[in-house]
């Protein structure tokens, strides 16, 4: 049986054979206290921003076709 290793190198030789490339994609770790006071500063500052609310107020009127808010 093949080793984990090996797993993975014959996947990648594959997806490299079929014209892909692999990309490694850093985000931001949604779990951090940093992170989550960073999106709560953010979302109180759009909630106190009249301008931000005029915009949501907008975008919450746009209907697309096929898709339905509810």
């Amino acid at each position: 049986m093949a080793t984990g290793a090996e797993r993975v190198r014959k996947h990648r030789e594959k997806m490299k054979a079929a014209g892909l490339k692999s990309v490694t994609i850093w985000v931001p770790d949604v779990n951090s206290p940093e992170y989550r006071e960073a999106l709560a500063r953010d979302i109180a500052a759009i909630n106190a921003s009249e301008s931000e609310q005029e915009i949501l107020r907008e975008l919450s009127d746009i209907e697309i076709e096929g898709w339905k808010w509810e």
